[in-house]
């Protein structure tokens, strides 16, 4: 089963798998729901890090594939979060990110870099091991912040999906690219329609 989702297809002018094509899938339905507020993104982010672990694991980007575990564990917590994580146990709301966790955001995003990035490129053969440390960095970040419904976690996703983008056609992964593309654009569909129920729950807020 592995071997035949492994297999290179030619589609148009990409060359993909199997595996690729339904991550490409679950992953286009998963962030699409995430900007409608709907907690069944979170259901199909689970099966979206299932299958790019594998994916991840066959272009030798480590620090990408490790980072579909987290992508596992944040989604349930996003689900339980976003029915549950508000006030009284209700719907959790869309809110501003707390100023004071920016200067901590900046930290942990540094010191994942330079230490990911440092132990990926000194004991592995991983591709581009600082870029995608970086990059892996960043979407530790706005995976939290969305499980938060923290609005700026789309800033983030909009900045990391278009450096995605550049790093997997440098790797050939040219579905995978496309997807990012998608996430680019539904990162900024994302943002405006959060931030517009954010406005509408508090009108004070410009």
């Amino acid at each position: 089963m592995i071997d035949w989702l492994n297999q290179s297809w030619e589609i148009a002018s990409f060359v993909t798998t199997p595996l690729e094509i339904l991550g490409f899938v679950t992953g286009a339905v998963c962030v699409y729901l995430n900007t409608q507020q709907n907690v069944w993104g979170w259901f199909f982010g689970i099966i979206n890090a299932i299958l790019y672990a594998f994916v991840f694991l066959e272009a030798r980007l480590y620090a990408d594939m490790s980072l579909q575990g987290y992508y596992f564990v944040t989604s349930i917590y996003g689900w339980w979060m976003w029915l549950y994580g508000g006030k009284n146990h209700q719907a959790l709301p869309v809110a501003r990110t707390p100023a004071k966790l920016y200067g901590l955001f900046i930290l942990l995003f540094l010191m994942a870099t330079a230490a990911w990035g440092f132990l990926l490129n000194r004991y592995t053969d991983a591709s581009l091991s600082y870029v995608d440390s970086a990059l892996t960095a960043a979407s530790l970040l706005g995976q939290w912040m969305m499980a938060r419904k923290y609005l700026e976690n789309w800033l983030v996703w909009i900045i990391a999906d278009a450096c995605y983008v550049g790093m997997y056609i440098y790797k050939d992964l040219h579905l995978t690219a496309l997807l990012y593309a998608v996430f680019l654009g539904l990162a900024v569909m994302g943002y405006l329609q959060w931030r517009r129920a954010l406005v509408a729950a508090n009108p004070e807020i410009r």
